[in-house]
């Protein structure tokens, strides 16, 4: 390892911590056809790097930062990918069925599948893009490096979603759109991307062979939000009485929305529990 106290347009030169100076020569920086040496490279950053030649004519210790990459990256990389690291790169070029970019100096192939939870068509616009991934396989025998953005992407709307359920309150009456239908009960969706399941027996106060006696796919109904668990949201259409206040968006709800039960929040029940 040695601290970076030199750049050049032809080579960086390292402090090794001793009498002689490091040199890594352009050639030996870096994997990346897309490689800057003044972009990617910055006074007093340490580098790893791989001794080529012990002296180079003129005192100096020739390096190789790209050989120090081969031997270093891969148990960094096994790393990444049993910790799930989220790896910031830049897409360098298009290939057949996926696109190429660089971690740690090694070649990784991002295949069109894993660019995005949306349908990937155009692999040339990629290029140059900066995504979020992590790694989904690593093989430093087979020199095999793939990742996947389409992974970090499904987490975050996954969390997203959770989020927004939490701040969902039981009693909540609210308007959605019937989205589809069951044989067992009508999926609405209430908005935020959220949706529910109304149970036939919740769609209203008749006994009904199938949801479509009552609804169609694309109506607007009123539902109340019955129960909230294992991120699934249960409604119901027969529990809304006429005079309920009816919350349009539910992001709006305010965060002490009340069914018009006992509030529970109180002194006596903050202190119920305490044993003094």
């Amino acid at each position: 390892e040695g601290t970076v106290i030199g750049i050049s347009e032809t080579e960086v030169i390292l402090d090794l911590g001793s009498y002689a100076e490091g040199i890594i020569k352009l050639e030996e920086l870096s994997n990346d056809p897309g490689f800057s040496i003044k972009a990617d490279v910055k006074l007093g950053e340490t580098l790893s790097a791989t001794v080529i030649r012990e002296d180079d004519g003129q005192g100096n210790i020739l390096l190789s930062r790209k050989r120090a990459d081969d031997i270093l990256a891969w148990d960094k990389l096994k790393d990444d990918m049993e910790s799930r690291k989220i790896l910031r790169i830049k897409v360098s070029q298009a290939v057949n069925a996926g696109v190429v970019t660089y971690v740690h100096g090694v070649r990784a192939f991002i295949p069109a599948s894993q660019l995005s939870t949306s349908y990937v068509e155009d692999l040339d616009a990629w290029i140059g893009k900066e995504l979020d991934v992590i790694i989904i396989n690593v093989s430093a025998e087979d020199k095999k490096l793939v990742l996947s953005a389409k992974e970090v992407e499904r987490d975050r709307e996954l969390m997203d979603k959770q989020s927004k359920i939490s701040r969902l309150q039981t009693g909540l009456v609210t308007t959605g759109v019937v989205e589809k239908i069951t044989p067992y009960g009508a999926f609405v969706n209430i908005g935020e991307g959220l949706s529910g399941l109304v149970h036939i027996s919740q769609i209203c106060g008749k006994r009904i062979k199938s949801p479509n006696e009552v609804i169609k796919e694309g109506e607007t109904v009123t539902v109340k939000i019955m129960d909230i668990k294992d991120g699934k949201i249960s409604l119901s259409m027969k529990a809304v009485e006429e005079k309920e206040e009816v919350i349009e968006e539910v992001e709006e709800a305010p965060s002490s929305y009340s069914t018009g039960g006992e509030a529970t929040t109180g002194l006596a029940a903050l202190l119920k529990n305490i044993k003094l």
